[in-house]
């Protein structure tokens, strides 16, 4: 046998080896779909695109899905009020407020945090003429007191989105949910942390404030059709008011 046969017979044999080997490997089961939305989370969070999101100019760290959903919630439930808590750079108040705008002539929202950090936001005419800010403690009685004032009983719907550890998040929803009306949202931002499914590591945060809150008050359920979007940092966050 000459050289050239040999060796045209040897790459035979070893392509019929390899091409063995690719049937007997295990195929890798299709992702079903679950998962397939979690790593997509998972991929855009580690992007970090969610702090370099805007609404007119002004930093708003949630997604655009999100907040189309929310959209829609106003649309539907029509508040006078919309109670945020957590205001960081204000891009999120802007755009509840550019949403009231379209529906209401005098709706507001009422925004609180800690800290004052949307000097630029407040600058707007928009923020101005839409949103107050209450600065403080967002589970203290002076400002608990000041938003009752304000709200009295007027149609109202609350996003809690400040401090996102356990016990915050679960006093928060406790002492706001009074505050939204019969058939609106009370919509908790980040239940992703803690492995739902971003920052595993992050320790017990919103999802589980969430699980206990609806344990103990049944006037609440959790409306997983908000989540159609698929892509959401609050599963399980978006709650209406149902008695």
């Amino acid at each position: 046998m000459t050289k050239q046969r040999w060796l045209t017979l040897t790459v035979l044999l070893l392509g019929l080896v390899v091409v063995g080997m690719l049937l007997r490997w295990p195929k890798e089961k299709p992702l079903g779909r679950e998962e397939l939305v979690a790593r997509f989370i998972q991929a855009y969070h580690s992007s970090n695109v969610h702090n370099n999101t805007r609404w007119m100019g002004i930093q708003a760290q949630q997604s655009p899905c999100d907040l189309w959903a929310v959209q829609e919630i106003i649309h539907e439930v029509k508040p006078d009020f919309i109670i945020e808590t957590g205001t960081y750079k204000g891009g999120g108040s802007l755009f509840l407020a550019t949403v009231l705008g379209m529906i209401s002539d005098s709706a507001k929202v009422i925004t609180v945090d800690i800290e004052r950090q949307m000097d630029d936001a407040s600058r707007l005419d928009l923020f101005k003429e839409r949103v107050e800010f209450i600065e403080g403690d967002s589970v203290s009685e002076e400002v608990l007191g000041k938003i009752a004032d304000r709200v009295h009983d007027s149609r109202a719907m609350v996003i809690l989105d400040s401090d996102h550890h356990r016990e915050h998040v679960l006093k928060e929803l406790r002492l706001y949910s009074r505050f939204v009306s019969l058939g609106s949202y009370l919509i908790v931002h980040d239940t992703s942390h803690n492995g739902h499914p971003l920052r595993t590591n992050y320790g017990q945060g919103p999802m589980e404030a969430v699980e206990e809150f609806l344990t103990e008050n049944k006037s609440f359920i959790s409306d997983r059709s908000r989540e159609k979007f698929l892509m959401t940092f609050l599963p399980k966050g978006f709650l209406k008011r149902i008695g």
